[in-house]
Formats: C-alpha cells, sequence, structure tokens
C-alpha cells in the first residue's frame, strides 16, 4: 500500500541547484518525484546561484531550520567595474565606470574590511520584510527601500585566481522596466574576480560584491555564485535534479500504479545525529521523551557529556542553542532536546 501524501518518508536529500531556477522550483519538482507536498528547503538560493540546496521531506522539514542556521561556503565571480540595481548579473546596471585592472594591494585594500564580524546592508532586493512586505517587491514597485545593517561572520574571504581584465557590452536598460535606472549601453573594462568566501547564515555575498566594488570606487556585481557547503553538507554529496528522477526511477517498483516513490534520502535519524551531538537515553527516559518528556540529568552529568562531545549549549535562546539528537537504547534517533538553565528540555519529539 503507498504511503499517504500527508505522511511521507522522512529524511534529506542534497541537491546541486542548476542556474535558472528558484529553491522554490526545486521544491515543486522534488514534490512531484516524492509525491507530497510535505517538502521544504533549508536556504534559499537566488535563481543565479547553483549549488548545495539541503531539501527536507515529511517530518525532517522540521530539521531545516537548523540546516539554514548553519555556516555556508561559496565560490563566487566578482565583477569590478560595473554596478546593478541587484547587485548580481540579473539585474540592470546603475553605473559604469569601467575598470582596466586591480593590484593585489588594491584588491586586499577593499576586501579586509569585510572579513570578520561585520555590519552588513542586505541587497535591496533581498527576501527581507519591510513592513510585511519582501524588500525586492518593494524595489520592483519602484518604492525606495532601506534595509538596516546586520551583524554577519565573514571568517573567510579570499581570492582564489589572478585578476582578469575583461570587456563586457552593457544591453540598453528598458527605461519602462527600470524608470530609476540611468540608460547605459556599449562596451565597458571590467575586471573579474575569483573568491571563495566561508560566512555565516543571513551573509549576502552580493552585498560583499557591491561593498567592495564601492571601496574601490568602481562598482562591482556579482557575475557567478556557487554554494559549495551548508554546515558539514559539502557539494560532493549533492546530486542534479536529472540524477534524483533517474534514481527514483529505477528504484520505485514497476507495474504498480500505486507504488510509493522510493528516494535517495538521508534517513531522519542519521540526518539528526550527523547534524547534533547525541544523548543515550534509557529505555524509561526514552518512552517518557516519546511523550515530550525530557531525560533528567544533574548538572554534573549534563557537564562530563557536554565535554565528552564537544557540546557548548550557549544561553538560554532556542535559536541560539544548539540542539542534540535524543537517542534510544536501540540507536533509533527519537527527537531533538537542549540544554537550558543546566536542564535538558524537549524541542521536537519525532
Amino acid at each position: 500500500m503507498a504511503r499517504r501524501p500527508d505522511n511521507p518518508c522522512p529524511g534529506l536529500l542534497v541537491i546541486d541547484k542548476p542556474q535558472g531556477l528558484t529553491s522554490h522550483d526545486v521544491v515543486s519538482r522534488v514534490r512531484r518525484l516524492a509525491h507530497t507536498r510535505k517538502v521544504g528547503h533549508g536556504g534559499t538560493l537566488d535563481p543565479m546561484a547553483t549549488g548545495v540546496l539541503v531539501i527536507g521531506i515529511g517530518k525532517a522539514t522540521k530539521l531545516l531550520t537548523w540546516v539554514s542556521g548553519h555556516s555556508k561556503e561559496y565560490r563566487a565571480t566578482i565583477r569590478f567595474g560595473v554596478a546593478t540595481n541587484t547587485d548580481d548579473a540579473e539585474g540592470v546596471a546603475t553605473a559604469a565606470v569601467g575598470c582596466d585592472s586591480l593590484s593585489e594591494d588594491q584588491l586586499e585594500s577593499a576586501l579586509a574590511p569585510l572579513r570578520g564580524d561585520i555590519m552588513q546592508v542586505p541587497s535591496t532586493v533581498s527576501a527581507i520584510k519591510v513592513n510585511g512586505k519582501r524588500a525586492y517587491a518593494l524595489a520592483r514597485a519602484g518604492e525606495d527601500v532601506e534595509l538596516a545593517a546586520r551583524p554577519v561572520r565573514i571568517s573567510r574571504l579570499e581570492v582564489l585566481e589572478p585578476p582578469r581584465p575583461a570587456e563586457c557590452i552593457l544591453e540598453e536598460t528598458d527605461a519602462d522596466n527600470a524608470p530609476d535606472v540611468q540608460a547605459l549601453s556599449g562596451p565597458v573594462r571590467v575586471v573579474d574576480v575569483d573568491v571563495v568566501v566561508e560566512c555565516s547564515s543571513g551573509t549576502y555575498v552580493r552585498a560583499l560584491a557591491r561593498d567592495a566594488g564601492e571601496a574601490l570606487g568602481v562598482g562591482a556585481h556579482l557575475t557567478a555564485l556557487r554554494r559549495t557547503r551548508v554546515g558539514d553538507v559539502p557539494l560532493e554529496t549533492a546530486m542534479t535534479l536529472e540524477e534524483l528522477s533517474a534514481a527514483v526511477e529505477a528504484a520505485t517498483p514497476k507495474g504498480e500504479p500505486d507504488a510509493e516513490p522510493v528516494l535517495p534520502l538521508v534517513p531522519l535519524g542519521e540526518a539528526a545525529r550527523t547534524m547534533f551531538p547525541s544523548l543515550l537515553m534509557t529505555e524509561a527516559e526514552a518512552g517518557a521523551f516519546t511523550h515530550g518528556q525530557a531525560p533528567r540529568r544533574s548538572r554534573d552529568e549534563l557537564a562530563q557529556w557536554a565535554t565528552e562531545v564537544g557540546y557548548r549549549p550557549g544561553d538560554a535562546s532556542e535559536e541560539e542553542t544548539s540542539p542534540i539528537a535524543a537517542v534510544a537504547p536501540d540507536g533509533t534517533v527519537l527527537g531533538l532536546l537542549r540544554i537550558d538553565a543546566s536542564r535538558l528540555r524537549t524541542v521536537l519529539v519525532f
């Protein structure tokens, strides 16, 4: 018997998102393959961007809050000499000062202030809400959008290859579609620079390009962006949508119209144990946990366990405190816990 669409087999998929699709487009395709609407993603990628997109199915969607909060790594190409209204190649040019060359010292002077703990103003066309509306919707409607700077951490920002002087051809701006943008067209000298970025959740790589261009006085935008890691999930573990479709077709029983699709999922429990430290419970504790009751451990017991697994509970904020996988004696992951004021609290029961 096929599993009901509202109760799919839970787990995670790691997709290599192609260029031109939104993250929601990928979710829609997986929904069709999995025959369920209980599908979500752990961290939006712009249509221009490619790379790691973690997809949750069924109860595994409840893990996506922590997936999206993990650090991320990107490979990007910054084009110096042209600024756009979206800070990437999907926008239209707002300034074309041009750039003939960049020395290592010039690049370093622009990138150095962007490393470490910084305050970053998100891109105007981001998905951040302003008075209940998405910033990109307001910007595309012609409204002025001012976003507040937010704290982010850039743990790595390095140039990968020597700068490449080039020439790009700007297409004339459609004044009807972008009435506030100066009409720019023709050839412009630019310099392309490939960089690697390791950053905290909430960082806008295209805003880094924008700020570097402003620092040099020539403007800049992204022409390529590829996410190569989310937390401990590398690009090497990702599959394309075509590979996913082929895997589902090969694994799903033939000649059974109502057969449940078989997806190459990372099981819910395995995903939780990979993402979070594990706390082994007794049979009695496991039985109580299924009803939402957290195990009782003394302060000393929790301190010893935290030392053994290298766990740092942080403060009492649920958003900032890393969860703990609650493991039954048989190895089954039953849900998530956290340490709050030296006590275990139930976060989620699978």
